[in-house]
């Protein structure tokens, strides 16, 4: 029977991308494998991973994905993305488990490898007799964090958000303020954070571990990690460094609507800028500033004289901080200070939407990065070592920013 590999991600398009990477990775070590990726109902934008899962497939075709059934979560009044995301997965839960016996009767699974989002399937895994292995699609700085939350949670009993001066000692990270973890991790009467702490006292039971990094880049922690100083009362999975697993043709698309001759234009413009004279500001597929942090962003870039490349996308909507809802191309003239393109046309280019990010931060016109300081935006930088100004928005990007800073000393 031929031998297969499950790969679970969570539904945000980064996750997706970075776990399609380790499915090709593998397929390198081992080609006769057959690789299944189960996607989950997205509860965000669709459009986008619709369009890079069927690039994949037509040039990938050992990586097969299997469409979970649409699942319609009982709450109404979410409004972090994290949240939804967790009840999204859980309730796809029992599609997992028999989407798993029908891959089963055809091929020999020889694992499923799930997102860390995805704890729930480690029961199903458990069940089935199905070896499971933990993908961390963040850096192994989060994992340190993520494997000690148990430790911490006994070791106070306030919730994080109201530990504002606190600094926190992790094995393995510098010094970290207990207000600079995730926004699920803050308030430890939040259903979210249970989840998490459930999730991670599971983490122990899995085969292994592997982390979308390299040690070179992590040393100090991922020793901490491997020494079991993060799960002092159990024991530590075997870890991996397999990064960096970044995506070297940057085809995964975009949330907007950009037109290939849009994507095209911006190049060029970086083709007739001088050699690291520019700056690039992206925040990542799910950021989003308000129409007044725009117009302080503009203003400052134009006050600065420097040339710059920015890509902007509407403002957040639905009351929600990230962008897990359709979104159309932004009205820049509408969204942008008067006459701020007309002024900065021979100093700037605006990009609406999404840009080709792997082959702008490796132009030799680039000379520096302001992120979100997501993880796979980090990796994306560090590899054509491009300097980073860090602004954090979401998820776990206030700890990378911290370890960006203080620890790797590659970002301000």
């Amino acid at each position: 029977m031929e031998e297969a590999l499950v790969l679970y991600p969570s539904p945000p398009i980064g996750h997706l991308v970075s776990m399609v990477e380790l499915g090709k990775l593998i397929l390198t070590h081992r080609p006769s494998l057959s690789i299944h990726i189960l996607i989950a109902a997205s509860p965000y934008v669709a459009g986008k991973a619709d369009k890079y899962m069927a690039t994949v497939s037509a040039t990938v075709p050992s990586i097969d994905f299997h469409h979970l059934p649409i699942v319609t979560p009982v709450s109404t009044n979410i409004t972090h993305h994290e949240e939804l995301t967790l009840e999204v997965l859980h309730l796809s839960k029992p599609h997992v488990h028999e989407e798993l016996l029908n891959i089963s009767k055809r091929y020999k699974i020889r694992g499923l490898v799930m997102d860390f989002f995805c704890t729930s399937g480690l029961s199903v895994a458990t069940e089935l007799d199905i070896p499971s292995y933990f993908f961390l699609t963040s850096g192994a700085c989060f994992l340190a964090f993520f494997l000690y939350l148990p430790t911490l949670h006994q070791k106070t009993s306030k919730s994080f958000k109201d530990m504002k001066d606190h600094y926190l000692d992790i094995p393995g990270l510098p010094p970290l303020l207990a207000t600079d973890l995730p926004n699920p991790f803050l308030d430890r009467d939040n259903q979210a954070y249970q989840h998490f702490l459930d999730f991670a006292t599971q983490f122990p039971q899995a085969s292994g571990i592997m982390i979308n990094t390299f040690e070179l880049l992590e040393s100090r922690v991922v020793k901490a990690i491997s020494d079991g100083l993060c799960v002092p009362n159990n024991r530590t999975p075997p870890i991996s460094c397999i990064g960096p697993l970044i995506v070297a043709d940057d085809k995964r698309g975009g949330s907007g609507k950009s037109s290939p001759e849009d994507v095209h234009e911006c190049l060029s413009w970086l083709d007739s800028q001088p050699s690291q004279s520019v700056v690039f500001l992206c925040f990542g597929s799910l950021g989003l500033f308000t129409k007044e942090q725009l117009w302080e962003i503009a203003a400052g870039l134009e006050n600065s004289g420097q040339r710059f490349l920015w890509v902007v996308r509407n403002p957040p909507s639905h009351n929600l901080k990230v962008a897990i809802k359709e979104q159309g191309d932004p009205d820049l003239d509408s969204l942008l200070p008067e006459g701020f393109l007309e002024r900065t046309k021979e100093m700037g280019y605006v990009v609406k939407s999404w840009a080709p990010q792997m082959a702008i931060v490796n132009h030799s016109s680039v000379g520096g990065f302001v992120t979100h300081c997501g993880w796979n935006s980090t990796l994306e930088a560090v590899y054509a070592g491009l300097p980073m100004v860090a602004w954090p928005l979401y998820a776990e990007q206030r700890l990378n920013r911290v370890v960006l800073v203080e620890e790797m000393k590659l970002a301000l």
